[in-house]
């Protein structure tokens, strides 16, 4: 992957958080992430790359759809996963945790999943090779607090905060492991266990597939681990798990099954503070925004703040 695009990606998330941010708390889900999903397309249309997208919205009527050509149509062939905003209801009521992601590889990087819901756990590097989606809460919060030379009452386990997730929670509660609920952000909550001095150990628990995937691809750039295994709860689930998995329902997809690739690279530009970034701050004539951009082959996390002149830049 052309480092060059590193700073593509980072205008691609800029521009979605930019957008989006100006609707934080006004209520309008749709408003929120269709005004991001029109900045990242914006965006792509410019880029000098052959571009797919393995990744997006099922909806057809967006920009950022799964199939969709992308880009000039000259340059690198790019396969692309994106999530223009991440937690648009969290946006819309101007909560925590809302970001513009989106992973960039070459092709073939990207397992290409239908709009299904996910179990997964989720570690960093420091863990790599010690989870077992198929063990129980407590076994995995033993293996992980043995490798990172913790007590388990020092793990902090973040957890997606949804009614089908609440039998995970007292499993890990009766462990004395401490929980971070998160309401939306799934993909920053899986990222966050492999950052550096980030408060989250482990990431478990049911979410979107589609997230899994763009959240393996940050995790897999930073040298963590994931597995995962499609959820399902009646028999239109079971089929989808089935026809994913070749026949096996409960089939594991470990992350180099979700990213295939090791020329990847992904950005994260916060819209609302949440637990990896702050979100988009204002000022008069301006504002700023905080990304990561993570590049697989060396492992390079960049930090990016950015000032955006709104004079010099009339689309907003």
């Amino acid at each position: 992957m052309n480092r060059n695009l590193i700073l593509e990606a980072a205008r691609l998330t800029e521009y979605s958080a930019l957008y989006a941010s100006r609707y934080m708390g006004k209520g309008d889900d749709e408003l929120c992430y269709n005004s991001a999903d029109s900045a990242m397309w914006k965006c792509l249309e410019t880029m000098d790359i052959d571009g797919e997208i393995i990744i997006g919205a099922a909806n057809r009527d967006l920009n950022i759809c799964d199939g969709k050509k992308a880009g000039m149509g000259e340059g690198p062939f790019v396969d692309i996963a994106a999530k223009p905003l991440e937690g648009k209801r969290t946006c819309a009521t101007g909560g925590h945790n809302s970001i513009s992601v989106v992973a960039l590889g070459s092709k073939g990087s990207f397992m290409k999943v239908p709009p299904c819901l996910m179990h997964k756990i989720a570690v960093g590097e420091g863990a790599r090779g010690v989870i077992d989606i198929n063990e129980p809460p407590q076994i995995n919060i033993k293996r992980v607090a043995r490798a990172l030379n913790k007590y388990i009452e020092d793990i902090t386990v973040c957890v997606l905060e949804r009614d089908m997730n609440m039998d995970l929670v007292e499993e890990i509660r009766q462990t004395g492991a401490r929980i971070k609920f998160i309401t939306d952000g799934d993909i920053s909550g899986v990222i966050s266990t492999a950052i550096a001095d980030s408060a989250i150990d482990i990431f478990m628990g049911i979410g979107g597939a589609k997230e899994g995937v763009i959240a393996a691809a940050g995790l897999k750039c930073l040298g963590g681990d994931m597995q995962a295994k499609i959820y399902y709860n009646d028999y239109f689930e079971k089929t989808i798990a089935e026809n994913l998995g070749r026949g096996n329902p409960d089939r594991i997809y470990k992350i180099r099954d979700l990213v295939k690739s090791e020329d990847i690279m992904i950005s994260i530009t916060g819209v609302t503070d949440g637990v990896m970034l702050p979100g988009v701050q204002y000022f008069s004539g301006g504002a700023k925004t905080s990304s990561i951009v993570i590049r697989q082959q060396t492992h390079t996390l960049r930090f990016i703040n950015a000032i955006h002149r709104f004079d010099y830049k009339p689309i907003f």
